[in-house]
């Protein structure tokens, strides 16, 4: 083994023990009770909030998956990225604020627990909870896979190492942090996480930009392919290269409907200034977007590799000083563990929490064992979701990203988003999850439309069917009145 490699084993091992530590630390702070587990004592505040919601959004796919995309598309792919910075700062300063007080004074400790308490609870109420629980475990479990593979393959390259033994080490990490401290463990280490993204960001743009002549660049793109600058189609978002620009509704949707985004609006102080959270999130996101023009450099050099999703990989190897390399990839891995923790957190608490509530009116929050089980369910899933990675046939990081996420945001834009500003029924929650999940599930597997727009027709149907079904049916809503509940 070369100097370079026990480098970046000890750059690896030095990380992870700063990770643990940090879930030790929240575990003694905030994880001592199932509430602290599941939404960190709603104690995250500005700086945190704003790190922990970009380095969740990008990760895997903004360091990984897209520059793959940018590789085989082209330039389509850097514009629907950098949509995203702008798209979260808007969730945060016109949304989180709804989300934040109505779960607060609800006590709701998950986005199933929310849309259940929301539209009136009891016995109704536990079958829409079940329901949501179990479409977030399915489809966040499709994500997760897609994040460990793009984790996995990067170790791989920079331990020199094969993929199965990369990614165990990853995900083991991430299961022990997560399991000590809940959603204070993800988000501290998020916010460590993003700020060596940023760096790393900032170190690709100027590699990059000092290489090469932009002229040459551009010339030498033209000649394999005019396309990749100037498209005449938008794939892989659609036909038309104005399909990219349905990026900014889906990112705005995906920042404030997804369940593992939207619990850290739930999750921050109350007294916590939102402006203060939407400028981090631009300055943090804005940088972060332009990444994936790794992709348009590689192209450049290398025209022809076999798989796009090497990208990235192949970049830092080839182009960067063998040490640089090595910490920027160490930085480009924790921009992936950002989504995967907060990935299992959520798919645990959906498992740990909210299947247990919605299965017997018993249940309480924070009941013997309770914070027991909900480490014991990020242990196990953590396991299965390594070994359908390992075991799961080929696939493009980015679309299985997008099947899982872009599917589940479908099936939560009514209950989570619409209710906000208009109330429907548990009826109407409970068919809008349905069949969201069927047509953006059926778009995204055999139609082919591109990879958004299954996922926004499934959000306009779902919407539709939320709606109208709510208007047929009785209307029983939460109220921070009296008893709290009205026909």
């Amino acid at each position: 083994m070369d100097a370079y490699k026990l480098f970046n084993w000890g750059l690896l091992f030095l990380t992870f023990g700063f990770l643990i530590y940090l879930g030790y630390l929240s575990s003694k702070l905030m994880a001592k009770s199932e509430g602290g587990f599941l939404v960190a004592g709603r104690s995250l505040g500005a700086f945190v909030g704003a790190g922990t919601i970009v380095a969740t959004g990008f990760s895997g796919w903004g360091f990984m998956g897209s520059p793959g995309v940018v590789y085989q598309f082209g330039a389509v792919e850097v514009l629907g990225n950098f949509f995203f910075a702008p798209a979260m700062m808007i969730a945060v300063l016109y949304f989180a604020r709804f989300l934040q007080s109505r779960a607060a004074d609800m006590g709701s400790n998950t986005i199933p627990e929310y849309i259940a308490q929301i539209h009136g609870g009891g016995g109704m109420g536990r079958l829409v909870q079940g329901v949501a629980a179990l479409l977030t475990i399915v489809l966040l479990l499709v994500f997760l896979v897609s994040q460990i593979k793009a984790v996995g393959l990067l170790g791989a390259s920079w331990l020199g190492i094969d993929l199965g033994p990369s990614a165990l080490l990853m995900v083991g990490v991430i299961i022990i942090y997560t399991m000590l401290g809940g959603l204070a463990a993800v988000a501290w280490t998020d916010t460590v996480m993003v700020c060596g993204m940023a760096l790393a960001a900032v170190i690709i743009l100027i590699q990059m930009l000092t290489s090469v002549d932009l002229g040459e660049w551009e010339s030498s793109l033209n000649a394999i392919d005019p396309e990749l600058l100037n498209p005449t189609q938008g794939a892989p978002y659609g036909d038309s290269p104005w399909s990219a620009f349905l990026v900014l509704p889906y990112a705005f949707l995906f920042a404030a409907v997804l369940p593992y985004m939207a619990i850290r609006f739930m999750a921050m102080r109350p007294d916590v200034k939102l402006h203060k959270v939407g400028v981090y999130v631009a300055i943090l996101g804005a940088l972060l977007s332009l990444i994936p023009i790794v992709g348009l450099y590689v192209r450049m050099q290398m025209p022809d590799l076999a798989d796009p999703d090497n990208a990235m990989p192949v970049y830092l190897e080839h182009y960067m000083h063998p040490a640089l390399q090595g910490i920027i990839t160490l930085f480009i891995i924790f921009a992936m563990k950002s989504t995967a923790n907060s990935l299992l957190h959520t798919v645990a608490s959906a498992t740990s929490h909210d299947l247990r509530m919605a299965l017997s009116s018993e249940a309480r929050v924070d009941s013997k064992g309770a914070l027991f089980i909900n480490r014991t369910a990020v242990v196990v899933l953590g396991v299965i979701a390594l070994l359908i990675m390992l075991y799961a046939p080929p696939f493009m990081l980015s679309w299985l990203g997008i099947l899982g996420s872009g599917t589940l945001l479908a099936s939560m834009i009514g209950p989570v988003f619409i209710s906000t500003f208009w109330q429907g029924s548990a009826w109407g929650a409970l068919i809008a999850m349905l069949i969201g999940f069927v047509v953006s599930g059926y778009m995204m597997l055999f139609a082919n439309v591109g990879w958004l727009m299954g996922p926004l027709t499934g959000c306009l149907v779902s919407s539709i069917c939320y709606v109208s079904v709510s208007l047929m049916t009785p209307r029983r809503t939460w109220q921070k009145t009296s008893t709290c509940l009205t026909e």
